[in-house]
């Protein structure tokens, strides 16, 4: 018997049984389906982990820790900003640094008429508006002019608009930082990321934020760099200028942004391979369900197999017949259950906001467990009809 005439008669037997098969099946669809969708929403949460943490790629952020002879002999260092306009020039000279971004922020009382509100106000450079993106839903963005110019206007977040506004367009709205007025130009587009929680905030150009602050000092600087095979030299180019302008030893450290996301990535795969394990026993279980209903299936065909081994057939062909069969509900099953969990996956995704990655390994994957078990499982219901005496087959009611 070839082939294909024992997938002919497999499916001809499913077919026959079509509620018997349909909840034999089930436990592999449920498996199979939980393994896709724990995997593909895993992936997908990494994903989106990865993107908010990482930014626009290729940066590592300066960041001053001060040791403990300098916290001793001077309390209030923490008080003092980071770095200054000196610093600036010092790293705009290393030449694997393609953008210097920098920000100085101040928690300030910001006024319209009468109603007031505590906010972050940021200066920042233009460098900050192309690499980390502001993205303005309203009104316009900050230009060139502004940065240059040192004009008076600012983009809020539309909580503050939300907050200091009372629901009324912040567009032309003039407010008051202290006793310095500033116009409102744009509204900020609401937050896609998780780790901002509808942030009160307001961005300047620095050379605003140094006239309304009367300081120089920055708070915040990131670099981009050229290409990621860079990033460590111009990294540790940058720590070295910086501490030995400060005269300190180790104060002045860099953070490598990509790779706190990839530490991430290898928690959340972690996780995803722990919860896609148990969803994986549910494949086993399904397995126990598809060897019980192959032996329910030897038994009720003792007398097919006995006559088929009357004319001729072999323990061997009886015995592939069966496991062909058993392969044959498994792997309908895990195609049922791929489909399945695609969709819920897909759903799920689109209502989080996050990417559904469902990756041709986990397909192919699934599809070959699934074999894997119809082979395991139906192992033993085979051999048994293949061990079947004819004789006392074709005696069998």
């Amino acid at each position: 018997m070839s082939f294909m005439e024992n997938i002919k008669m497999a499916l001809s037997s499913l077919m026959a049984h079509k509620m018997r098969s349909i909840l034999t099946m089930l436990g592999i669809i449920i498996g199979v389906a939980a393994v896709i969708i724990v995997v593909a929403i895993g992936q997908g949460g990494e994903a989106m982990l990865k993107s908010q943490i990482a930014g626009p790629g290729n940066t590592v952020e300066v960041f001053y820790q001060p040791s403990e002879e300098e916290m001793q002999s001077n309390p209030n260092i923490w008080n003092e900003a980071a770095f200054n306009q000196e610093d600036l020039r010092l790293l705009e000279t290393i030449p694997e640094v393609s953008n210097i971004v920098t920000s100085s922020s101040q928690s300030s009382t910001v006024r319209y008429r009468d109603q007031t509100l505590d906010t972050s106000v940021s200066g920042i450079n233009q460098a900050y508006v192309d690499v980390n993106g502001l993205h303005v839903q309203d009104g316009r963005g900050l230009s060139s002019a502004d940065f240059i110019g040192g004009r008076r206007v600012a983009i809020v977040s539309q909580s503050m608009e939300e907050e200091l506004l009372d629901g009324e367009s912040a567009l032309g709205k003039i407010v008051r930082i202290g006793a310095q007025p500033v116009e409102i130009i744009g509204v900020l587009e609401p937050p896609s990321s998780m780790f901002d929680f509808g942030a009160v905030q307001m961005f300047i150009p620095f050379n605003t934020w140094k006239t309304i602050y009367g300081s120089n000092d920055i708070t915040q600087i990131t670099l981009q760099i050229d290409d990621t095979e860079n990033i460590e030299s111009a990294g540790e180019q940058a720590t070295t200028l910086l501490n030995n302008a400060h005269n300190t030893e180790e104060s002045y450290q860099v953070f490598n942004i990509e790779e706190m996301a990839e530490g991430i990535g290898k928690v959340t795969q972690i996780m995803t391979l722990i919860i896609g394990s148990v969803a994986g026993i549910s494949l086993f279980v399904g397995g126990i369900g598809v060897m019980n209903i192959m032996l329910v299936s030897v038994t009720e065909r003792t007398r097919e197999i006995g006559i088929r081994m009357a004319l001729g057939a072999t323990r061997h062909q009886v015995l592939i017949q069966f496991l062909i069969e058993s392969i044959t509900l498994t792997l309908v099953g895990g195609i049922l259950g791929i489909l399945i969990g695609w969709g819920i996956a897909s759903i799920v995704s689109a209502i989080a906001g996050w990417p559904s990655l469902i990756s041709w390994q986990v397909v192919v994957g699934g599809l070959l467990f699934s074999m894997v078990i119809g082979i395991i499982f139906g192992l033993l219901p085979a051999n048994k009809a293949s061990k079947l005496d004819p004789i006392e087959s074709l005696r069998y009611e």
